[in-house]
């Protein structure tokens, strides 16, 4: 297309009102995208647990994660953002896929560290990275991350929040 061709399509540039590029779109409120994001973050959990799972239901559990997580960036703030990613890397690591497991445990991290999130949500990266780590098959990695996550555990104040991460450390474990 030449400089000369720029408008001889039927998409008027001009029309654009509210839909900046990289911006929240005024088609869904700040209600509704929260709502999107915890409902398909719920959906995301009853598919993992699910025990027939299919090859179908997989692939809608890897979008519902990454939607959830992309509702959440419009919406939340760091704790939601790097608790998506780690539920993207939970997901990846359910499915045997070690690389976009690793790639978004160590999203999490990286935001749990930027936001300085501590306790449960950073305990829930190292969770994350020990268990994508075992799936890539780095065994070594694993054991320390997972050494990691338990020592932040440890520290978790919350007791209910600390028994949901000590459960998730014992199914690294069996």
């Amino acid at each position: 297309m030449s400089p000369d061709d720029e408008h001889d399509h039927d998409h008027d540039h001009d029309d654009h009102a509210g839909h900046e590029h990289g911006h929240e779109s005024a088609a869904i409120d700040a209600d509704q995208e929260r709502a999107l994001a915890v409902g398909l973050f719920n959906h995301v959990w009853e598919l993992l647990t699910a025990p027939d799972r299919t090859p179908a239901m997989d692939a809608q559990m890897v979008h519902a994660a990454h939607a959830s997580r992309f509702h959440w960036g419009q919406v939340g703030g760091p704790r939601e953002w790097a608790v998506g990613e780690w539920q993207c890397s939970r997901v990846y690591s359910v499915l045997g896929r070690g690389e976009p497991a690793l790639h978004h445990a160590r999203a999490s991290l990286a935001i749990c560290e930027e936001a300085k999130l501590g306790d449960w949500v950073e305990a829930a990266a190292y969770e994350a990275l020990a268990r994508a780590a075992g799936v890539a098959g780095d065994q070594a990695a694993s054991a320390d991350w997972l050494a990691r996550a338990k020592v932040a555990t440890a520290a978790i104040m919350d007791p209910e929040d600390r028994e949901v991460i000590e459960a998730d450390l014992a199914t690294l474990e069996a």
